[in-house]
């Protein structure tokens, strides 16, 4: 074999170690990128599974809608958590059962102008492991039912994203939402929500509406 012979042949295998090296960059480059993408999923759905949704909601004679077996805001509850996946914990107390409604307002609008804070059942949620606490309820004289406020003093939101609701039949957000921010100084407190109570059976888009807003 001629000297002339060996070089070609000995050029012609380095340029197919560099084509095959370059290849195998490339390769690593789409896999790197692809594994990058799957991690920021996974982290974006992290984040979003991060959320818990605490409220209060009365069934029974209501205003509006008679008397129901679940309650308004139980029904928004239930359409945050299918669209976001958010956990729940609802604050429930039977000092109100089967209570018509009129009673049911004065002893309200009494609780609230005493300050009284009526115990819950069970013990405060353990949310150390949420960063989003979307908190909801009717309103009853201007503000969240009393009860609301004895479970906010049981639980710490500090450094956490806090999104007040409502379901009303006229006040909108009323005072809730200031009220939680007086609550948790320390929280991030969003713009808060409001649907009627009467709407909240047909109005699931509504809610996955403003969850889209927020970013879900």
């Amino acid at each position: 074999m001629s000297a002339k012979t060996i070089i070609t042949a000995a050029l012609v295998l380095i340029m197919a170690g560099c084509n095959g090296q370059n290849n195998n960059v490339e390769t690593f480059h789409e896999t790197s990128l692809q594994d990058n993408k799957q991690e920021s999923n996974n982290q974006n759905n992290t984040n979003m599974s991060k959320s818990i949704v605490i409220f209060f909601s009365h069934a029974g004679d209501n205003y509006a809608v008679g008397n129901i077996e679940v309650g308004n805001t139980k029904i928004v509850a239930d359409y945050i958590t299918e669209i976001t996946g958010a956990a729940q914990y609802e604050i429930v107390t039977h000092k109100y059962d089967g209570m018509a409604y009129n009673p049911l307002i004065e002893l309200a609008k009494k609780e609230a102008k005493n300050g009284e804070l009526p115990p819950y059942e069970g013990s405060a949620p353990d949310l150390s492991q949420y960063n989003t606490v979307f908190i909801g309820g009717p309103v009853w004289w201007g503000t969240y039912p009393q009860v609301m406020f004895t479970l906010f003093k049981d639980i710490n939101l500090d450094g956490k994203t806090v999104i007040p609701f409502t379901t009303h039949e006229g006040s909108g957000l009323a005072s809730c939402e200031s009220d939680v921010r007086k609550a948790f100084p320390k929280a991030n407190v969003q713009k808060g929500w409001s649907i009627y109570g009467h709407e909240v059976r047909t109005g699931r888009a509504k809610v996955e509406k403003w969850l889209q807003g927020l970013g879900y």
